[in-house]
């Protein structure tokens, strides 16, 4: 009797498990880490099945920082776009071009409008004057000339949606619809419509053959898996820049779309399609595809500036389609995407534009939520079944070989270019075996003290109170989110330890640390570890925090701040004076309950984390108290900076820039915001390898208020001019040590 009522509760287990899951797939619920699971098996996927090799097709104009110092800041004058096109057309004999960028403004920057206003005043009269002026008209009018460089070239402009909810403000003029309301009836793709736009002054839409939006689209983590190639807005359907462009590049014939109807299981599901340029691709319901990305580098990227001189390879843009973008500091769409967590938006365009010109853009088929809801409850039945009356053993090879089914569809399912979410399945079969072999274990066992202990492991004393509180707002599991980290050191500590007894040295630690301790509570930062003299905390978990970035900033002036008083009370005690360096980073980390079977520590991961350590241990390099990389300074609207260098530290390929926080930006004296300025236009100039401005600007600041940082540079000067840097020096300092 027993066993009968251990089965048959074990059985209502198992049906609420796989009703749970079908009530996800069925979008009653929504279950977080099923759709973690779902991405992470996509990303997967994707990564271990992308083609390799070069596009010869799609090239990348980009309009990078070498551009920007060589023609200027963006935006540029009409009169070095016209040039643009003009070379690209008339040089490279490009077959298309795509800007994924938008002309929303008039250029004034020829003084054309200045001598129109002189035309109406005194010099009306002076008929030299208006002779001359009609000359020069022509050439003045940059906005004109740049809508002539468009007519009747194949060139699709950029514009952006406004999605619901973020206002209605409509700039510019739209391109016609490409397709009428009803095109896709009774399916409405791309729903809800946005609400507002910005597009390109009329003379220019009107000039070029076709516009498409370039609006991106991010799932729930973040990360640009899907996008959409049309959206519904007023009257009518608007392709995206990359189908517009493929459509511009086939002659500008009008695109077509529609909804063909296909049949499985003897249900009829309606699923929408759209054809640019003879190219007909399937859509998702709602009007996206899943982005075919390459690996590795497929499109040549080109510098606009070398394009302008005509000194790009010919090779690399004859007969291609080129999309014009950006990857420039300050002007770079940058996007999450499975292959990287920063890749230029304009790269996510030339990839569908060589997925559709494949065939190889995929589409999830309308059927994939039944098949999925049905795979479900059948493969939730079976397995429960077998579990039942053969046990755990019998259990694992049946879930295995269930699973290894599961794969073999997706593999199938994937070679006809459908994506057909399966974490669901998966994770049934997953669930299933856990949870009756977790059952199995608990009942036979049925230790209370037991499970206590067992859940012990995973709440660290320091969380439980809170996370009591309001369980339901909080979670140990592993997430990844934009997160703060701050690290602190006391410099010299060896020296430090070597002056006291143990038992004196025990005191200042821990007066010193529960001083440190007490600041980062006051801002609701989390204690991750003590590392002897080093602390270690971060903000934005568990308890959020959308100001986490100041936050951190402002803990670290505080604990500078708070030195003084603390090496005056150790001073009377006749203790060494205590000077520290302190590293706070910004950026995406992981973080939850990690480590062994033995401990568990809540604690955040990552290669954010990594760079907040190495900010600690080079402060000392530049004299300073406290570092701060770039992401820490985008997060932080209430501090003011000062740029102090660019460096690779060890295990970074990639530059990163340092700032030393001044201090609120509304309490900031102006000598210090002086001396700031001062030492970013002489470090602008060190970058630029001008040795004498840059000395002569450092020695000014260093008569002023002399700091170790000015020497570090007047020093590094005087090396070069020793030993001039390479020809390819980007101006960035190289840490070799951690």
């Amino acid at each position: 009797m027993k066993r009968a009522s251990f089965s048959l509760a074990q059985a209502g287990l198992s049906a609420l498990f796989v009703l749970l899951i079908a009530a996800h797939v069925a979008g009653v619920v929504s279950i977080a880490p099923m759709q973690r699971a779902e991405a992470w098996l996509y990303d997967t996927w994707l990564k271990r099945t992308a083609p390799s090799g070069v596009d010869d097709r799609v090239a990348i104009l980009d309009i990078d920082e070498a551009s920007l110092k060589s023609v200027g800041r963006w935006p540029w004058n009409r009169d070095k776009m016209t040039a643009l096109v003009g070379q690209l057309f008339d040089h490279y004999g490009v077959a298309a071009v795509g800007f994924d960028v938008v002309f929303a403004e008039p250029d004034k920057s020829s003084g054309l409008d200045t001598l129109q206003q002189l035309a109406l005043s005194d010099l009306a009269d002076s008929r030299d004057f208006q002779n001359a002026l009609k000359q020069l008209t022509p050439r003045l009018d940059y906005d004109a000339r740049f809508a002539q460089a468009l007519a009747e070239r194949p060139v699709s402009l950029g514009y952006y949606f406004i999605p619901a909810g973020y206002g209605d403000a409509k700039t510019g003029v739209l391109p016609p619809p490409s397709l009428s309301s009803e095109t896709f009836s009774p399916l409405q793709p791309g729903l809800p419509p946005p609400t507002g736009y910005g597009a390109n002054l009329a003379a220019f839409q009107h000039a070029a053959q076709g516009a498409g939006f370039f609006n991106m689209r991010a799932d729930a983590d973040g990360t640009a898996r899907q996008m959409s190639l049309v959206t519904p807005f007023g009257a009518g359907y608007y392709l995206a820049l990359s189908a517009s462009t493929l459509r511009v590049a086939f002659g500008g014939d009008p695109a077509t779309a529609g909804v063909e109807q296909s049949s499985l299981l003897g249900r009829q599901y309606p699923a929408p399609w759209l054809e640019v340029g003879g190219i007909r691709v399937p859509l998702s319901a709602d009007g996206t595809v899943h982005v075919p990305y390459r690996a590795g580098s497929p499109f040549p990227y080109l510098s606009a500036a070398q394009v302008l001189a005509g000194k790009a390879p010919i090779a690399q843009l004859e007969n291609r389609i080129v999309l014009v973008g950006s990857t420039a500091p300050g002007l770079a769409d940058l996007r999450v995407t499975p292959f990287s967590n920063a890749f230029p938006g304009v790269e996510i365009h030339a990839h569908l534009i060589a997925g559709m010109l494949d065939g190889t853009a995929r589409s999830t088929p309308p059927w994939a939520d039944d098949v999925r809801l049905l795979t479900v409850l059948l493969l939730g039945a079976l397995l429960t079944v077998l579990l039942l009356r053969f046990g755990p053993l019998f259990g694992l090879v049946a879930t295995l070989a269930l699973l290894g089914g599961l794969l073999a569809a997706y593999a199938v399912a994937w070679s006809r270019f459908w994506v057909v979410p399966m974490a669901a399945p998966m994770l049934t079969l997953f669930g299933l075996y856990a949870l009756n072999t977790a059952y199995g274990f608990f009942a036979e066992t049925r230790s209370k003290r037991q499970m206590t202990k067992l859940f012990g492991q995973y709440v660290p004393p320091e969380l439980a109170a809170e996370m009591s509180q309001d369980p339901a707002h909080y979670t140990m599991e592993g997430q990844s989110r934009d997160m703060s980290v701050l690290f602190s050191d006391i410099r010299g500590f060896t020296d430090f330890s070597e002056k006291l007894p143990p038992a004196e040295l025990a005191e200042v630690l821990n007066a010193y640390l529960s001083t440190m301790t007490r600041i980062v509570q006051q801002r609701r930062g989390t204690i991750d570890k003590y590392i002897g003299d080093a602390i270690m905390a971060f903000w934005n978990a568990p308890v959020d925090l959308a100001d986490h970035a100041v936050r951190a900033v402002q803990t670290a002036l505080d604990m500078q701040a708070a030195l003084p008083q603390l090496n005056q009370e150790f001073a009377a005690r006749n203790w060494p004076e205590v000077k520290i360096g302190v590293g706070v980073n910004t950026g995406r980390m992981s973080v939850g309950n990690m480590g062994s079977e033995f401990r568990m520590s809540y604690t955040v991961m990552g290669d954010a984390v990594n760079l907040g350590s190495r900010l600690e241990g080079i402060t000392k390099q530049y004299g300073v108290g406290i570092l701060a990389t770039q992401p820490t300074v985008e997060a932080d609207p209430e501090h003011a900076f000062m740029k102090v260098d660019e460096v690779r530290v060890k295990g970074k390929e990639l530059p990163v820039a340092i700032y030393e926080p001044l201090g609120a930006k509304a309490e900031l004296a102006e000598t210090v915001r002086q001396d700031a300025a001062d030492f970013e236009a002489a470090f602008a100039r060190y970058q630029a390898q001008d040795w004498d401005a840059a000395e002569s600007a450092l020695r000014a600041l260093n008569a002023r208020a002399p700091r170790k940082l000015y020497d570090i540079y007047l020093e590094r000067i005087a090396h070069f001019r020793a030993e001039p840097p390479p020809a390819d020096w980007d101006g960035v300092f190289v840490y070799t040590t951690k």
